[in-house]
């Protein structure tokens, strides 16, 4: 059985009267990188919060890294929030080392493993800039420094992307996967589907405080039929009748799901009524939209500077 680094059971979170977090489930596999996925106001980060014990839960228990008072596993953690804060006028380096001594460890080893992350991540010039000279994907890229300084078994990272270029998106998902190459376990919350398709082996979905799904991120697609792309030469003919009634036509471009009967039926009405297949291509559905799909409302969509999934 694989152990378990986080895990909660029908958690509960009022304010107010209103549920922020209303009865959620989650496991999240040691070594491995889990997303928390939903819409700006789902409940992520009331969740996060709660799995940490930086809020308790109303109802419901949780474990992380096997205490069930996460506070006391707090020196294994990292924990990146959402609000970012660094001292304007604190070094980098200076800045990294701090955050490790409030994990436990001496400022002199911080700031030595501060220099090999800054070389690593290709900031080894900014170590002696103040935090205020860097740009703002540089000082975010600190502060995850300063998440990871003290080698945690769990890093928990709200929104981890927000605000980032391509560049700096692309440094701190190498960052990432260099974690749990080292054994780490990593949590993190997400509105951008993107990250999460190229990151995560296991997806919760969350949306007004429930999880609407959890599984891997190829079952969230398959949930899906797969999509048809189609180009003909011909622009009509009796061949039409053998595409699906709902299929969305634009001049001679088609598309449509995959039948249940598989694609053969279509090709084979296509050729014998020389419709002219100058293009052919079927697509999975992307996470965006089985995520559209799960959670009834729209997503935002990716930012020019962010990465292509």
């Amino acid at each position: 059985m694989t152990a378990l680094a986080v895990e909660a059971h029908r958690l509960v979170k009022r304010f107010e009267g209103q549920r922020a977090v209303d009865g959620i489930d989650l496991a999240v596999a040691e070594g491995t990188i889990h997303g928390v996925l939903g819409p700006n106001g789902a409940g992520k980060t009331t969740t996060l919060r709660t799995l940490l014990g930086i809020i308790e839960p109303d109802e419901g228990w949780r474990t992380v890294l096997g205490d069930d008072r996460p506070m006391r596993a707090a020196p294994r953690i990292g924990y990146l929030p959402e609000e970012r804060g660094l001292y304007p006028s604190m070094q980098a380096k200076e800045a990294i080392a701090f955050l490790g001594a409030l994990r436990g460890m001496t400022l002199a080893d911080g700031r030595r493993r501060a220099l090999d992350l800054l070389e690593e991540a290709g900031l080894g010039e900014a170590a002696t800039k103040t935090i205020r000279q860097l740009s703002k994907g540089m000082a975010q890229t600190v502060q995850l420094l300063g998440t990871i300084v003290h080698r945690p078994r769990l890093l928990v990272l709200d929104e981890p992307f927000s605000g980032l270029d391509a560049i700096n998106q692309q440094r701190l998902e190498g960052l990432i996967r260099a974690q749990v190459a080292e054994g780490a376990t990593v949590l993190f919350s997400t509105h951008v589907i993107a990250h999460a398709e190229r990151l995560c082996e296991r997806i919760s979905v969350i949306a007004r405080g429930r999880v609407r799904f959890d599984g891997t991120v190829a079952e969230a697609r398959g949930r899906l039929p797969q999509r048809v792309q189609l180009v003909t030469r011909q622009a009509d003919g009796a061949w039409r009748a053998a595409l699906p009634a709902d299929a969305a036509a634009d001049g001679r471009r088609f598309t449509f799901a995959l039948p249940a009967g598989g694609i053969e039926p279509v090709l084979e009405a296509l050729i014998a009524g020389d419709a002219g297949i100058e293009a052919l291509s079927i697509e999975r559905p992307s996470l965006h939209e089985a995520f559209v799909d799960l959670v009834g409302e729209a997503v935002p969509q990716p930012d020019m500077g962010e990465l292509a999934p």
